[in-house]
């Protein structure tokens, strides 16, 4: 089985190799022969192909792929596209109404077909309906690790992208940049990995920034003779503005697949997360929790803020008999793994991984060794998981901030 899977990620990746230099050599011809200059103004025009279109330079005033186009230019900066509620018809499909004043499709009810009836099906084999409300105004069927070809100099960008998708879906690459995954191990935004133990019971800041604060509760147990805890991370509070988002994994004595373990709050209320995505607007900002799978696996998005994939799993036999963890056999120890990609952060950003985000970071942790040990527990401390207070936080809620300043 692991020879096959080695044989299709080959295959895959030179398919992509391929097409990615098609792309390439096809824009490249499109560009040579243009007249006039190909800086960032390039009014020239090009003869490539079939190509029609004036000049690509990043300012152009032409049709083409700049950057800033001034007439019509890449469909992705057709603000309109994603501008739309959602609802789920009668027929079990989603209906999509486009909201965006400025585009053709506005005030239009847009209908997922029946071969694709959800835009995120919990099976990521599945396909997707693909909903337009800008230029184009329609819906299409498109599989969730559709392979684009790239057509500019940002191919091999484009490549390591679908290929992590093929990997891992919408679910945490626990070796990728931004991860918090197993006891507790963290890779940095600087691409340092270091372990951060923490304690048993406690509650550490991950992130502390000017607008946005992540708490994370630990998990875990001493066996006899050791001096210090094994622990996991077993829920994350996301604290932005006036709201708390808290992802947690329930406590289970037996693992199972298919139950779900995983539970939500907002503001402290319970919610249900729904087959498809739960989604909130509050002051300017979206907050959506969307599952990646049928159980324990979501994706939470606060716009503007921070996106985070999150799976829960247990801690099997054999981990437990390898690692010597000792673990009660009534308690599967579920934690959660963890990715983040932040937005906006300051250059003062602080936090246990936070703090690798930092401009000039220079990670202080021993490299080469097999566990590099990240410290800082009494500088990154909480009283709770919904407490933004520590010696090196910097989050503040807007009513605290207002009190600092009477």
């Amino acid at each position: 089985m692991a020879s096959l899977r080695s044989y299709l990620l080959t295959t895959l990746l030179l398919v992509l190799i391929f097409t990615a230099a098609v792309g390439v050599r096809g824009d490249d011809k499109a560009k040579g022969n243009g007249k006039g200059s190909s800086g960032n103004n390039d009014n020239g025009k090009g003869k490539g192909g079939d190509n029609n279109n004036k000049g690509n330079g990043n300012n152009g005033n032409g049709k083409g792929n700049g950057g800033n186009n001034n007439n019509k230019g890449n469909e992705n900066n057709d603000k309109d596209e994603t501008n739309y509620d959602v609802r789920t018809g009668d027929d079990g499909r989603e209906h999509a109404y486009c909201k965006g004043k400025g585009s053709a499709c506005y005030g239009k009810s847009l209908v997922c077909p029946a071969e694709c009836p959800e835009r995120k099906p919990k099976q990521n084999k599945k396909k997707g309906c693909h909903v337009n409300c800008g230029s184009k105004c329609e819906v299409t069927c498109k599989s969730r690790t559709n392979i684009a070809l790239c057509h500019n100099s940002k191919w091999k960008a484009h490549l390591v992208k679908l290929l992590n998708v093929f990997l891992t879906g919408r679910k945490p690459n626990c070796d990728g940049y931004g991860t918090l995954c197993y006891d507790p191990r963290f890779v940095g935004g600087d691409g340092v990995m270091f372990y951060f133990h923490g304690a048993k019971g406690g509650n550490f800041a991950i992130v502390s920034d000017d607008n946005l604060q992540i708490n994370a509760h630990f998990i875990g147990t001493r066996p006899q003779g050791r001096t210090r805890d094994f622990t996991w991370v077993q829920a994350l509070a996301v604290m932005f503005d006036t709201h708390t988002l808290v992802v947690a994994a329930n406590k289970v004595s037996h693992w199972d697949d298919s139950v779900d373990a995983l539970s939500v709050r907002w503001d402290g209320e319970t919610i249900n997360i729904p087959e498809d995505e739960w989604r909130i607007d509050t002051d300017g900002r979206k907050v959506v929790v969307e599952r990646t799978d049928e159980w324990n696996s979501v994706k939470v998005t606060v716009s503007g803020l921070v996106e985070l994939n999150i799976r829960v799993r247990p801690i099997g036999k054999e981990e437990n008999r390898v690692h010597n963890y000792q673990l009660p056999d009534d308690d599967a120890f579920a934690h959660l793994e963890t990715q983040f990609k932040f937005s906006n952060l300051s250059e003062l950003v602080d936090g246990v991984l936070g703090k690798t985000y930092q401009p000039g970071y220079v990670s202080p942790v021993k490299k080469g060794v097999p566990m590099p040990i990240m410290g800082g527990e009494d500088k990154y401390q909480t009283p709770s998981l919904l407490s933004p207070i520590c010696m090196g936080c910097r989050f503040q809620r807007p009513s605290e901030i207002v009190i600092a300043r009477i």
